[in-house]
């Protein structure tokens, strides 16, 4: 038989993230696939990179966090004429520690992070239309 946890324990999994991350943390969108692991090099070209509300995920209901408020950037001066987005890193506020990663889509493509286009030229408003964290052992 499998482990089962409440709502309250898996919603208290899931506020920690937010807490250890910290207020305001950098969250960069980056062309190709993502490292092995949040600990590794970063991994393909900075495609944008923005500061997200400094309370940026919704508090857990039912083994679920989502993002809070509007999540928006502009498209760096490394995405040239557009290049496709593969994956995104969340950082502390300092931009230098990784503490989440994963893959991006456009919208209704089922990434970890859904954007409103994933393909990011210099200059381009870049918008998260969907991020969600859901704990397991329900």
């Amino acid at each position: 038989m499998a482990v089962k946890l409440s709502d309250s324990v898996r919603n208290a999994r899931l506020d920690s993230i937010e807490s250890t991350i910290g207020a305001s943390p950098k969250l960069q969108i980056r062309s190709g696939a993502a490292p092995a692991n949040c600990a590794a090099a970063d991994s393909g070209t900075l495609l944008c990179e923005m500061t997200l509300p400094a309370d940026f995920m919704a508090a857990a209901a039912a083994g679920v966090k989502g993002k809070n408020g509007t999540w928006s950037g502009t498209g760096h001066a490394n995405a040239g004429g557009g290049t496709n987005a593969g994956h995104f890193r969340i950082k502390d506020s300092a931009g230098t520690n990784c503490h989440l990663q994963g893959t991006i889509t456009g919208t209704s493509g089922g990434g970890d992070m859904e954007l409103d286009n994933i393909s990011i030229a210099t200059g381009q408003t870049v918008t998260v239309n969907s991020f969600n964290l859901t704990d397991g052992n329900a």
